[in-house]
């Protein structure tokens, strides 16, 4: 049996517009971006003669939306895309580009309209800072959305009763392969030690899904005098907000404090676990998160990846991993540290082929089962 298909409706104050669609997760495959589309229902009696347009925008946001400095909002538009869809400027027919357009079509009347958008190659995808506890207002973020409204004419002011939001997000899924395991190895000598303390560490795989333990491989030789005294693993999220500052913050998502030693002379072999979720850092303020929709829960983070040719200074918020080994050496006085780190990806697995991500609706949205939950 084939799994119900759900679409997601939205309807303006005045009734005057509704949108409809099939799906607000579009994903990048780094090549190419899922198309957005969908379909407009109008009331020409509501509309009384005003025309009604639809509108794909990305928004980078760095402030609430209320603060201004010197003339300067705290938000700027990465892209934005209007189509008018009533009156059609061309035959309904000529818009249909997918099965569940003409679907709704079919089912929504004949004042029903669709809709297409394509996204270009050099947009970010939905990523947001987190915020506080205590924060108010929206946070640092990626947004895309789907606006519809009705007016006189495209620059004429619009009523906010007489338009319609819908969230979008664009996702990107882990590409099929493993790709290399990530490895590093180094030697530290020491000015009071003939021979060097050196160290090997490595990972099962390159690319690890949300919610899946990172194996860490250690192998420690300590041929030096020194006596290591811990040895510290963690997962570190560097998010580096390219669009305004370049300014990067990194935060640990995961740490493992293990105690283990090794004495002068001896060796040591040992797989450490971490897993990196955001059930442990909810209350972390600036760390990374996929984009969400209103009232669901979302992940870290995915790992940014750009496609050759596409300029960082247009991304964003671009997100990487990286899992840091630090030794603690002990001396006769004092201790130092010895680092090294390995670079790791974490992003979402695909869904099965033929089947959607699973989207909750926020609370102004209602879900529509058409035909007994299946159009």
């Amino acid at each position: 049996m084939s799994p119900k298909n759900v679409i997601f409706k939205k309807i303006c104050k005045d009734k005057s517009v509704g949108v409809y669609m099939g799906k607000r997760d579009f994903v990048d495959r780094v090549d190419s971006v899922d198309p957005v589309d969908g379909v407009i229902l109008v009331d020409p009696e509501a509309l009384q003669g005003r025309k009604v347009f639809v509108t794909l925008s990305c928004t980078f946001r760095y402030g609430r939306d209320d603060m201004d400095v010197m003339g300067i909002a705290f938000r700027r538009e990465l892209y934005l895309s209007t189509r008018q869809v009533y009156p059609p400027l061309q035959d309904r027919e000529k818009g249909i580009h997918t099965k569940i357009q003409a679907r709704l079509l079919r089912k929504l009347g004949h004042n029903a309209y669709p809709f297409f958008f394509e996204f270009p190659d050099n947009l970010p995808c939905s990523v947001a800072l987190q915020p506080a506890p205590h924060d108010v207002g929206k946070q640092c973020a990626v947004e895309f959305e789907i606006k519809a409204f009705s007016a006189e004419s495209q620059d004429a002011k619009v009523r906010k009763r007489s338009t319609v939001k819908l969230m979008l997000r664009k996702v990107q899924y882990a590409p099929e392969g493993e790709g290399t395991a990530p490895s590093v190895e180094t030697t530290r000598d020491f000015v009071m030690s003939d021979k060097p303390l050196h160290v090997k560490a490595s990972l099962d795989k390159e690319i690890y899904y949300h919610g899946e333990t990172i194996k860490v491989h250690v192998n420690v030789t300590n041929n030096s005098s020194k006596n290591i005294k811990n040895i510290i693993l963690s997962v570190d999220q560097v998010a580096t907000v390219v669009l305004y500052s370049n300014d990067s913050y990194v935060k640990c998502v995961d740490i493992e404090d293990s105690g283990d030693s090794v004495s002068p002379g001896a060796t040591l072999q040992k797989v450490y676990k971490l897993l990196p979720v955001l059930a442990n850092n909810r209350e972390r303020r600036g760390i990374a998160l996929d984009g969400k929709l209103k009232h669901e829960d979302t992940n870290l983070a995915s790992t940014s990846i750009i496609r050759e040719g596409v300029l960082k200074e247009v991304m964003g918020i671009m997100v990487s991993y990286r899992v840091m080994v630090k030794l603690i050496v002990g001396g006769s006085v004092s201790h130092s540290t010895f680092q090294t780190n390995i670079i790791c990806s974490l992003l979402a697995a695909a869904p099965p082929k033929g089947l959607k991500p699973q989207v909750p609706l926020d609370e102004c949205s209602k879900m529509l089962a058409v035909s007994g939950g299946r159009l």
